[in-house]
């Protein structure tokens, strides 16, 4: 235990040292590390804590994070780049590969449920839209998977560095002074999916079920997540989806739909899907589980 009191201690400073470091170089260089949200703040500052993940994690799920957080990197660098004749930005191209190698390679880990781990990107990029919500997240889902940890393995110490690296990048995340960028949420997010497979495998590996049931855990651990987040940001949302979308009086199932299925992939999904159609929901209970916000087209002639 000493030992771990050491560690987290170390993750926490190395943390806060990094972030701080890397606040003042993205405000000096500028370009897309700097925008001018709040009248200017560094964004991509989530490297520090994706750096302290890679060193404290364990092998091998510190190169599933590593793998994530440089894809996700390149994307803070480049901006909203599109792509002759798609209809897909350079930067979502990367996140989107570095998703599918993590899929690929945390397979041999994780089985089926790496695809959950590699999807907990979409909750953790909507968070990442307000400050402290995506570092409130993790500190709560973190906290509640080191004591489950605990209490199934004994061994807290992955979700407990997950928390310090948190913890030292928060203080100026819940100011909106910095931003983490997608190398943050994203590193984060993959850090966070590990754990709720870690904690399935440890709860059900016993069990000759236990696959089918650790991947049910795990969908069952990324909608609380994305409950919670619906909840933090629910007072934003309401606006958002009022304003933007027009989806007169919305309901929660809109807010926990929109971090579960909003941003540029599920855009890009429905226009596939959906191509220029606008699809109407009326039906009472589908209005209150959020299908307003499901099935909204964004790219619909009517809209």
């Amino acid at each position: 235990m000493p030992l771990l009191y050491i560690q987290f201690t170390a993750a926490v400073l190395l943390s806060a040292i990094l972030t701080l470091i890397l606040k003042v170089a993205f405000e000096k260089i500028g370009g897309n590390l700097y925008t001018s949200i709040r009248g200017g703040t560094p964004r991509a500052v989530g490297l520090a804590p994706l750096t302290v993940l890679f060193l404290f994690f364990t092998p091998p799920y510190n190169f599933l994070v590593a793998i994530i957080g440089i894809f996700a990197f390149f994307d803070d660098l480049i901006g909203r780049r599109k792509i002759n004749y798609l209809p897909i930005e350079l930067g979502q191209l990367s996140r989107g590969l570095g998703m599918i190698i993590v899929m690929v390679m945390g397979y041999f880990y994780f089985g089926p449920v790496s695809i959950l781990v590699a999807f907990m990107v979409q909750p953790l990029n909507i968070a990442d839209m307000q400050p402290g919500v995506a570092v409130s997240t993790i500190i709560v889902m973190g906290s509640c998977m080191a004591i489950l940890l605990y209490l199934v393995s004994g061994d807290p110490y992955l979700p407990l560095i997950m928390i310090a690296a948190c913890v030292g990048y928060a203080p100026l995340d819940f100011q909106g002074k910095i931003m983490m960028g997608e190398v943050g949420n994203h590193s984060f997010a993959v850090s966070l999916g590990i754990l709720f497979a870690l904690s399935g495998n440890f709860l059900f590996d016993s069990y000759a079920w236990g696959g089918w049931a650790t991947f049910f855990f795990v969908f069952a651990l990324l909608i609380l997540t994305s409950i919670l987040i619906a909840f933090l940001r629910q007072k934003n949302l309401q606006k958002f989806l009022k304003t933007q979308l027009k989806i007169p009086d919305p309901v929660f199932g809109d807010y926990v739909m929109d971090v579960l299925t909003g941003g540029g992939l599920g855009d890009l999904l429905r226009r596939l899907i959906f191509k220029k159609k606008s699809v109407v929901v009326k039906n009472r209970l589908g209005i209150l589980l959020g299908f307003r916000r499901l099935l909204y087209n964004p790219h619909s002639v009517s809209d």
